[in-house]
């Protein structure tokens, strides 16, 4: 598996080639992949950012002491089935 040092070379001449030629893809499905792959990176980090910056919004703006309703007055759970009603 590991590879000679004529291949990597001949590799890195292949690659340096291209550069110069400004032609990266052999052909439009390899840029449209690329492109899609691109987007789906670009898609995960902006999610990861997000996630982050909840994270830490909420942390440091969180009141320290959560919300406490009136004694008598309880938020129902659930929903109520009117379906099952006569």
């Amino acid at each position: 598996m590991s590879l000679s040092m004529e291949e990597l070379e001949v590799t890195a001449q292949e690659v340096l080639g291209r550069l110069k030629s400004h032609q990266l893809f052999q052909s439009e499905w390899d840029t449209a992949a690329f492109v899609v792959f691109l987007t789906f990176v670009g898609t995960v980090l902006l999610l990861l950012l997000l996630v982050i910056a909840h994270c830490c919004c909420y942390c440091c703006c969180a009141s320290s002491k959560p919300r406490k309703l009136r004694p008598g007055k309880e938020r129902p759970k659930g929903m109520d089935n009117l379906a099952m009603e006569p």
